[in-house]
């Protein structure tokens, strides 16, 4: 799970009431986002699992379900060979994904959002990965794209994630994430708003 530096008792102490109809755009595009917050994880996860199970340029499709409704799944391609640096181009797509109610504040307010994506895997959200060094060198890499909002928050949210982290060895050749290394920043527009994501993984 994502760690947020934003403390969730802010909104409420800028904003006069913490009702859905006083909210900034900024504030609305922060709760769109939070509903996205362990996906970024899985998504991540799931790359990972591709890569590693891989005995082609194309990956398996990898899939996993939502905490609460739907499923995520990666698809995409890896680049193959004896090269300790390799790159990854995937893409994530959800189906009715939730992971259940967020909290959103320290007052325990909470939002629950279902999250869709394009059927068209051309059009999903777009996970670049880039690994140097393998097996425990660096990792960079992009999530970018479009997410369909309902529930709570109905509309679209669009993210602009750069990833920055470090390798660990697997064992039995695979590749691995090391644990709190990884860096997420970047933006969520939603609704008119922005949110400035700054995330440990």
């Amino acid at each position: 799970m994502l760690v947020r530096t934003t403390a969730f008792g802010l909104a409420c102490l800028v904003f006069a009431a913490c009702t859905d109809n006083s909210l900034s755009s900024d504030e609305t595009a922060r709760r769109a986002y939070l509903g996205l917050d362990k996906s970024i994880s899985k998504s991540l996860q799931l790359g990972f699992d591709g890569f590693n199970a891989a005995t082609s340029a194309n990956i398996a499709p990898q899939m996993t379900a939502g905490d609460a409704a739907g499923t995520i799944t990666v698809t995409g391609q890896v680049d193959q060979g004896s090269s300790a640096n390799k790159g990854m181009r995937l893409h994530v797509g959800m189906v009715g994904y939730s992971d259940g109610k967020i909290k959103v504040n320290d007052a325990g307010d909470t939002v629950s959002i279902t999250y869709d994506t394009s059927t068209d895997t051309t059009m999903q959200p777009a996970l670049t990965l880039s690994l140097k060094g393998i097996p425990t060198g660096t990792l960079t890499g992009t999530l970018m794209g479009l997410y369909h909002l309902t529930g709570d928050i109905a509309g679209d949210v669009t993210l602009n994630l750069t990833i920055t982290g470090t390798l660990q060895d697997g064992g039995g050749g695979k590749v691995v994430r090391a644990p709190g290394t990884t860096t997420v920043t970047g933006t969520a527009v939603s609704g008119g708003g922005t949110y400035n994501v700054m995330a440990t993984i």
